[in-house]
């Protein structure tokens, strides 16, 4: 048993099974520590919805708040308001945890730093929570916001683990957003096949559409989310960055 354990590791895993052992450790170590800072950051809801209000006004002063049209194209069909659904619930540690892994596994040489930039992107967001705690769209039914996962199976935000872990007033900024650009670009630059290229591409943007149609987040939100991200790869890859400045 100990013998094809050990073939598996060299034939498999890029660095054996003490290197696979520690980026898990690294992985599920910061989503738990993250989940629980997350969850405990800020509470104060009366803070939350004043900035959500902020938030609102001045949407509603440089346009509207298209993110109702959105609401309601999704709720013309059963199979679009699952699919939104499913893509909140899954677009982050999902498709994220899998997708580090297939790169882990794949595309070992783009690893670390795909790992880093989402780590420190999120460490960001972490801040803008407790800095700026604001309550997302489908807490005010008032503009004509419904949330939509109360709807969407047995799971929503009043579900066991989702109630104690996450924070309901952390939708400034949308990691969501700065996730799917994330994972998006890097793997537009990383896979090979042109079409799976465009649709990794197009996956922020579908991400985006989804927290808005399920009312979790404002377009601000993810302008902020996609800040973030962009904040996170000038941190991580600002020796890179600066060669090319320097060139």
């Amino acid at each position: 048993m100990t013998a094809a354990v050990q073939t598996i590791g060299r034939r498999y895993l890029p660095r054996g099974w003490s290197d696979f052992a520690r980026q898990l450790a690294i992985w599920f170590g910061f989503l738990l520590a993250y989940q629980v800072a997350r969850g405990i950051a800020d509470r104060n809801p009366t803070a939350a919805f004043e900035n959500g209000l902020r938030v609102v006004d001045w949407e509603e002063h440089v346009g509207n708040l298209f993110e109702l049209s959105l609401q309601h194209l999704a709720a013309t069909s059963g199979v679009l308001t699952a699919a939104v659904s499913w893509t909140y619930w899954n677009s982050e540690f999902t498709v994220v945890g899998l997708v580090l892994l297939w790169v882990y596994l794949r595309r070992h040489e783009h690893f670390h730093a795909f790992r880093n930039w989402i780590l420190a992107a999120n460490l960001i967001g972490l801040i803008g929570y407790v800095a700026l705690p604001t309550a997302p769209p489908r807490f005010y039914a008032n503009f004509g916001f419904e949330d939509v996962m109360l709807r969407f199976g047995g799971l929503n935000h009043g579900s066991g683990l989702v109630q104690l872990a996450a924070n309901p007033y952390a939708a400034m900024p949308s990691l969501h957003a700065a996730d799917a650009f994330i994972v998006g670009i890097s793997l537009a630059m990383i896979v090979k096949n042109r079409w799976l290229k465009a649709v990794w591409l197009l996956w922020p943007a579908w991400v985006c559409f989804a927290v808005m149609a399920t009312a979790n987040h404002f377009w601000l939100d993810c302008v902020a989310g996609i800040a973030v991200a962009l904040v996170a790869a000038g941190v991580v890859y600002r020796r890179r960055i600066w060669r090319l400045v320097a060139a």
